[in-house]
């Protein structure tokens, strides 16, 4: 059993954060704040290609970060890449010592930075937590037995501001009986549309850590409402962001309060600071949680 999957079975409350790799080589920059930041997170979610924008691959930033202690989470969409080859490299990376995988659908390529790439979706995100599950009972997708089966920890995105809610609980009840262990939700911003889902969700008994992200401006904040599925950031928070003298620590702030206020409610909290992960202590300052578990 892998540390985070550890973890997740003891009764602590776990924090995750989201590290992506660069557009370019050198790994030095991500990996040192991932060291900057490991006495206070107990993984890192390396993504992939987020927003269908074009990244280096996330197993070289996954390989180097076990060599230094750090717990990798290493996310697979099936976007850009087809069964065989997601299943192949589920493979490598689990030859390199990664078993944390998140298993998601992925962005449409029309968003990105490569507008005029070929979408693939051969596997969603269900289908490729049901590959991944395969793998680590030692057989492929179709059935086919594989030597040295990996022990893969699967997690999924739920998302509890989802405009069919019971879709959307049906849909994370799935991928459990796919194999998924845990989950990370999108972002969590009213907490009466959390309370819902998790009092709707009451039966589903896999973790799950709330998505809390760092509002840089009231405009982002404006964005993210417009732009993303399922995210519903109030009135009232884009004001207090935007009557703030300084708009940037506000959002720290309302971070910190929403990390805060999770703690009773679930698992652990996964924070997407978009860079600003300098910022990460001070909103887990203010939550209470001065170390990882």
């Amino acid at each position: 059993m892998g540390k985070l999957a550890s973890l997740l079975q003891s009764n602590q409350f776990l924090v995750t954060a989201e590290l992506s790799p660069p557009k370019g080589v050198s790994l030095t920059d991500v990996l040192a704040k991932a060291e900057r930041l490991k006495a206070l997170v107990n993984a890192f979610n390396i993504t992939d290609s987020p927003g269908a924008n074009m990244s280096q691959s996330g197993l070289p930033m996954a390989r180097f970060m076990l060599d230094k202690g750090i717990e990798p989470i290493l996310q697979f969409t099936g976007r850009d890449r087809n069964r065989i080859a997601l299943q192949g490299d589920m493979l490598a990376a689990a030859a390199m010592g990664v078993t944390n995988v998140m298993c998601l659908t992925g962005d449409d390529p029309k968003a990105g930075d490569h507008p005029e790439a070929k979408a693939v979706f051969d596997l969603d995100g269900i289908t490729l937590i049901r590959a991944a599950h395969a793998l680590s009972q030692g057989k492929d997708l179709k059935g086919n037995a594989i030597k040295d089966a990996p022990q893969l920890f699967i997690g999924a995105a739920v998302n509890p501001g989802a405009g069919d809610l019971g879709k959307e609980i049906a849909r994370m009840e799935e991928k459990v009986a796919a194999g998924c262990a845990f989950f990370q939700t999108q972002i969590v911003a009213d907490m009466g549309v959390f309370d819902t889902f998790l009092k709707k969700a009451e039966h589903v008994k896999t973790p799950v850590l709330a998505g809390v992200i760092i509002l840089k401006s009231a405009n982002m904040a404006r964005r993210m409402n417009a732009s993303v599925s399922g995210v519903s950031i109030p009135e009232a928070m884009i004001a207090e962001i935007e009557t703030a003298a300084d708009p940037g620590a506000k959002g720290v702030e309302i971070a910190g309060r929403i990390a805060k206020e999770v703690r009773s409610r679930c698992r652990g909290v996964h924070l997407m600071a978009l860079g600003w992960e300098n910022r990460i202590p001070l909103v887990l300052g203010q939550a209470g949680i001065t170390h990882a578990g």
